[in-house]
């Protein structure tokens, strides 16, 4: 599967078979985390792949109750290390969100290439997650996802175009031409 296919392939996945994850595909995800790219290569991040039944639950209660993520074999914590992010992003700020989400993104195109769903949460209490896991302070829970197979075929197709914006509306030629969000902004 080439990596245009695996973008369009992929979908939040809310519904998954049991059936364990091959070590093969493992080692995949891993990679795709390690590789990712970072600001400056500093790679603030950590991942807590967490395989426990029991833990699992508690991570689905901590997440509002999203207890279908349970079913899953695998969710992967994704922590972020602010102290040893780039601190400049745009002038001003830390890069560490930017940088585990790239990584964790880069987890769900390898984990579709393979046939299985993810699904971003980031809706969670992170004390909870923290205090489950043992993430000591100063470390910060950025996203998890689920990983596995998913229950039924038709939950990891390819998107199609009539459930993105039209690309009118989502790119400009050498000037913003895009929506404003200040009501008193003009971009004629």
């Amino acid at each position: 599967m080439d990596v245009l296919e695996a973008i369009r392939t992929r979908r939040s996945v809310r519904r998954y078979k049991t059936d364990p994850i091959p070590d093969e595909a493992m080692t995949h995800l891993k990679q795709a985390l390690r590789f990712a790219p970072s600001a400056c290569n500093f790679q603030p991040w950590h991942f807590v792949f967490v395989t426990d039944p029991e833990h699992r639950a508690k991570l689905a209660r901590a997440s509002h109750g999203q207890t279908w993520m349970a079913e899953a074999p695998l969710t992967v914590v994704a922590c972020g290390l602010p102290d040893l992010a780039y601190r400049q992003m745009g002038g001003y700020g830390n890069s560490v969100d930017v940088d585990v989400a790239i990584a964790l993104d880069h987890l769900t195109l390898a984990a579709v290439a393979d046939g299985l769903g993810t699904c971003w949460i980031g809706a969670f209490e992170e004390g909870a997650v923290k205090s489950l896991l043992g993430i000591p302070p100063g470390v910060k829970v950025v996203a998890m996802t689920p990983v596995g197979y998913p229950a039924s075929p038709e939950l990891i197709s390819p998107v199609t175009d009539d459930r993105r914006k039209p690309e009118a509306d989502i790119f400009s030629l050498d000037r913003y031409k895009g929506p404003a969000t200040d009501p008193c902004y003009y971009h004629g």
